[in-house]
């Protein structure tokens, strides 16, 4: 068990009506989880610095990640420790078991972690997320899409429940609406082998679509960028985008995983680095940090620990009913009116937050954290990464954040980006298909309208020779791009929509014929715009309303045709009489 700064051995009754406890829950086998711990113990002594009375003092158990280790850790600061709080939490899994504990005791549980569904309050009352939703970050990722046309990625994924059932369907539903589509979906363990990684990732790089989008863990991420760049993925032609639970962590990554990732494009976490409240934080964790992890290499604070800062500066404020520089705390000899608050009390009080914290704005909309609708975009170069602009919600990209700033739709305007494979020009997303594996394009043998597609089969021995508007139309198509396409003409001799069925089957790239677009044809594949008009017309039989069956005979002529017929036979007796 890891405890922080002082830990009370006394546990008598006495000694619990005097110290006031918060507890904290954090994996302190991962680097954010150190951060986290830091930054809540400067949070701390931040708000209570200035007061005459004791700080409250910071009581850390280490789950490492376990949500049985959570569920057991709590307790034992509940019952053992009568903490007013229980503050960390990363996972879903852990926040999920341990707020049940806290809805038992009647002790606020304060969760940092971003996976928390919406509907968790509504049964929890004691739950309070105080982490940002990361689902805007989806939207940014989508936007990148956007800005290069691509229209087909793939998404490489963590599998675990709130990937599953919460991030990844914003993903689909953020790239539908910049009309792109998942050609793939890699779901990845995190205790996946070596071997089968790179199975995994071989047949994506076999595939065609040559975008990936990566959401996973700092770990798993650093796996998958190693093994790509040793199976040839990191090259020219290929792309690849992160999200924050990547780049957040990049300043923890080591050089050799840097190296993997050269030309790795990602949104991370934004948050204001120039005022004089995160200076001020940042030489403080820095001196916290090392005085608890002396022997860790220090890196820059990220958004994690600014988050737990956050945090607990709500569950401070919430103890000192918001005021714990005024005079009533200052003439104070003990903690007696912080000891006497509720824990309905602190989470209405901390549902009521509304302060300019580090990592943004806190404050709750229907007990939900405002979400961050900012994020940096940077683009892995070198040894580091260059920040090259910013997306903002609603506003798009722009060069900076500031009064007056530019906005646009597309990110062409941060300029030249860094791809795999060091080139500056833009990669068109998939790959070209080679003289040896040509497209192939399904055409009909068996149609009734030979002026649209005809297959004739050549006696010259030179094969199978393809013609017709649809063929012409399809040729001149391909005049249009700016690179050579090979492809063959598959000859197919079935009804049209076994035909397009084909194509869903993935014995065919394409179909070129004189196909029409119907609804249960849509499910088998993508149809082009229609090059020809319907052409439908409505056949209907005249008829006669009065018809003398005599004079039938004279209907295929008119009155002056049969007189000038009379005529030339007069004449022509006259004549030869």
């Amino acid at each position: 068990m890891a405890w922080s700064t002082v830990l009370l051995q006394d546990s008598s009754p006495g000694k619990h009506s005097e110290e006031l406890r918060i507890g904290g829950i954090l994996d302190l086998t991962t680097h954010i989880g150190k951060e986290e711990r830091a930054a809540m113990q400067v949070a701390i002594e931040d708000l209570f610095s200035d007061v005459d009375l004791n700080s409250p003092t910071l009581l850390v158990k280490d789950s490492r990640g376990d949500p049985t280790r959570a569920v057991s850790s709590a307790k034992k600061l509940i019952k053992r420790k009568h903490v007013a709080a229980i503050v960390g939490l990363r996972t879903w899994p852990e926040t999920f078991f341990v707020a049940e504990v806290g809805n038992k005791s009647k002790v606020p549980i304060i969760s940092l972690s971003n996976e928390v569904p919406s509907w968790s309050d509504s049964n929890r009352p004691f739950l309070v997320n105080a982490a940002r939703s990361q689902f805007a970050q989806m939207k940014a990722v989508a936007a990148i899409i956007s800005s290069w046309k691509w229209r087909k990625v793939n998404v490489i994924y963590e599998d675990i429940n709130s990937a599953v059932s919460g991030i990844i369907p914003y993903l689909i539903s953020a790239l539908q609406d910049a009309g792109s589509e998942i050609s793939e979906l890699l779901p990845l363990i995190p205790t996946l082998s070596d071997h089968s990684l790179s199975k995994s990732l071989r047949d994506l790089k076999n595939g065609q679509c040559r975008v990936q989008i990566v959401h996973a863990s700092a770990p798993l991420a650093a796996k998958i960028f190693t093994k790509a760049k040793r199976i040839g993925m990191m090259e020219k032609e290929f792309v690849w985008i992160t999200t924050v639970d990547i780049m957040n962590l990049i300043d923890t990554f080591d050089a050799s995983i840097i190296s993997s990732m050269q030309g790795v494009l990602g949104v991370k976490s934004y948050y204001s680095r120039s005022t004089m409240q995160f200076k001020n934080f940042r030489f403080r964790f820095n001196s916290k940090f090392r005085e608890l992890y002396h022997h860790e290499p220090y890196h820059e604070p990220c958004v994690y620990a600014l988050q737990a800062y956050d945090a607990m500066r709500a569950v401070s404020l919430a103890l000192t009913d918001g005021v714990p520089s005024s005079k009533s705390f200052r003439n104070s000899t003990n903690n007696t009116h912080m000891l006497s608050i509720s824990g309905e009390k602190i989470v209405s009080r901390i549902s009521a937050s509304n302060f300019e914290g580090l990592a943004g704005a806190f404050n709750f909309q229907k007990g939900i954290l405002s979400h961050e609708r900012i994020f940096r975009i940077i683009n892995v170069v070198g040894r580091s990464y260059r920040e090259i602009g910013y997306w903002t919600e609603k506003l798009g990209f722009s060069e900076s954040t500031g009064a007056g700033s530019k906005y646009n739709k597309s990110m062409r305007l941060l300029g030249s980006v860094f791809w795999p494979g060091a080139p500056w020009s833009v990669p068109r997303g998939w790959a070209l298909p080679t003289s040896e594996e040509p497209l192939k394009i399904g055409v009909p043998v068996s149609n009734s309208h030979k002026e649209f597609v005809e297959v004739v089969y050549d006696q010259l021995g030179r094969g199978v020779v393809v013609k017709g508007f649809s063929i012409n139309v399809f040729d001149a198509t391909l005049k249009f791009l700016p690179y050579y396409l090979p492809h063959i003409f598959v000859p197919f001799n079935g009804t049209y929509d076994s035909l397009v069925e084909q194509v869903k089957l993935q014995n065919y790239d394409a179909v070129v014929a004189d196909t029409a677009i119907v609804a249960h044809r849509f499910q088998c594949g993508d149809f082009s715009q229609p090059y020809a008009d319907s052409g439908l017309q409505m056949l209907n039989i005249a008829r006669t309303k009065n018809i003398n069956r005599a004079w039938l005979f004279t209907k295929p002529f008119s009155a002056s045709m049969w007189i000038t017929i009379g005529v030339i036979n007069i004449y022509n007796g006259l004549v030869f009489g």
